[in-house]
């Protein structure tokens, strides 16, 4: 059906958006094993390639590539999987339900990966940044003890909260165990098929995007180091600046090797701290936005307290927001240098070109007192090129006056060189004036 109006060709993707991150509907008892590992931001066609080798495995038949996009789902018997495709993260959700009994005595027992080949397991296209086993019971299985819960986590601490405003039970230790993954446990109080299946996602997300939130604290302990290196480095190159008698000396010497020194130094530092800013900015900025997604994640469960137990929110905070604000911290001080070794530089070469601007004016003096001495002896040579040339003339005028003399013509040669002396000295003058003024007119018109 042709509509009767132009549609934005993306009208019908953006309104897809809004359905690709969508939960899966379930009922209590069941078990979820997620597995969430960090493939970088290319390299989606790999992804595709090895979730369909796993459809094969099960028989199930090619989806359409345009039905592989950023979420999946599909059941494969015993299990169900749900596949995402986030920015640089690529999550797998296998869903399996539980016997009521198997679930009560040994809630973690039963691994929904256990049937998955396990070379494809290994060859994962990324690293598993988180690996959680989740297990959903039903309403009227016996109730947790404290005892039944350190049975379930160990000796490590357990953190919870009623869930889904009390229709819900959450507990977890938020650690890895002996078998790889982590631990999650729940409890339906009274959920819908559609509560719970929203209480697990969020719960999943929780725990993946602060895994991927944590990512960024390694990287801004290791920029530490290099960041205090190139403060130390500024504050020294900033002392030697600032120094009178490097600068007094350097005026005096007029060498400007201090300088160059000065400049490489902190070319080098500038180059350094942008290496670091290059290689965590992106990492921190990720850090950020992940952050706000668990805090968002964290008030969508609308916990509640549990007594004697800390709540996820509780916990979380005062594990992940110091590391945030960490993260945030290192960026900004990669900043802040960035800006001072910068604003160095500028001042370093706006006092070299000063200096340099001071020995060109030295250097015009120079040539401005050498014209003035070339165009004093120009004008002695002038003089001296006058009398030169009238020389040689008034010689020539003599041989042509003792020729005409010889051929009895009555003239007396030494009374003609005499008059004739003036005319030829003024004629010589005259001649180098107009050739003089000749060549500047020409050079006036060059320029």
């Amino acid at each position: 059906m042709s509509l009767p109006f132009p549609d934005h060709p993306l009208r019908h993707a953006i309104t897809q958006e809004l359905h690709v991150r969508t939960f899966e509907s379930v009922r209590a008892p069941v078990a979820v094993a997620h597995i969430a590992y960090q493939c970088g931001e290319r390299g989606s066609g790999a992804n595709v390639d090895h979730l369909l080798r796993l459809l094969a495995h099960f028989g199930v038949e090619r989806p359409a590539p345009e039905d592989v996009g950023q979420y999946f789902f599909v059941d494969l018997g015993d299990l169900r999987l749900r596949w995402e495709r986030h920015t640089e993260f690529v999550t797998y959700s296998f869903t399996r339900s539980l016997a009521p009994e198997g679930a009560a005595a040994h809630p973690f027992g039963d691994k929904p990966l256990g049937v998955l080949p396990q070379d494809w397991l290994g060859a994962l296209p990324g690293q598993v940044v988180t690996a959680v086993l989740l297990v959903l019971e039903s309403a009227d299985m016996p109730e947790r003890t404290t005892a039944d819960l350190m049975t379930v986590f160990g000796s490590f601490p357990v953190i919870g909260a009623e869930v889904a405003g009390g229709a819900g039970l959450a507990w977890s230790d938020l650690r890895i165990h002996a078998d790889g993954f982590g631990r999650i446990l729940l409890r339906d109080q009274g959920l819908t098929e559609a509560q719970a299946g929203r209480l697990v996602k969020r719960v999943l997300d929780v725990n993946t995007y602060r895994a991927m939130t944590l990512l960024g604290l390694p990287a801004a302990r290791a920029a530490a180091s290099t960041l205090s290196d190139a403060e130390r480095r500024l504050a020294d190159a900033a002392a030697r600046m600032g120094s009178a008698n490097d600068g007094e000396r350097a005026a005096r010497s007029g060498d400007p090797s201090s300088e160059r020194a000065l400049l490489a130094e902190l070319a080098d530092v500038a180059a350094e701290v942008e290496s670091v800013a290059a290689r965590t900015t992106s990492r921190f900025d990720a850090t950020a936005a992940y952050y706000d997604v668990v805090r968002q994640r964290l008030e969508q469960l609308r916990q509640r307290r549990i007594q004697g137990l800390p709540t996820f929110t509780e916990f979380l905070d005062a594990r992940l927001a110091p590391a945030v604000n960490t993260c945030m911290a290192t960026g900004r001080r990669q900043h802040t240098l960035a800006e001072r070794a910068a604003r160095m530089t500028a001042l370093l070469r706006a006092r070299v070109e000063v200096r340099l601007q001071e020995q060109n004016r030295s250097l015009l003096d120079s040539m401005d007192r050498r014209a003035r001495l070339q165009l004093r002896l120009q004008e002695t040579v002038e003089g001296l090129s006058v009398v030169a040339i009238s020389y040689y003339g008034l010689g020539l005028v003599g041989y042509g006056l003792n020729g005409l003399a010889e051929a009895g013509v009555p003239i007396d040669p030494t009374l003609g060189v005499a008059v004739a002396l003036p005319l030829v000295l003024g004629s010589a003058w005259l001649g180098l004036k107009r050739t003089k003024r000749r060549l500047h007119r020409d050079v006036e018109n060059e320029q």
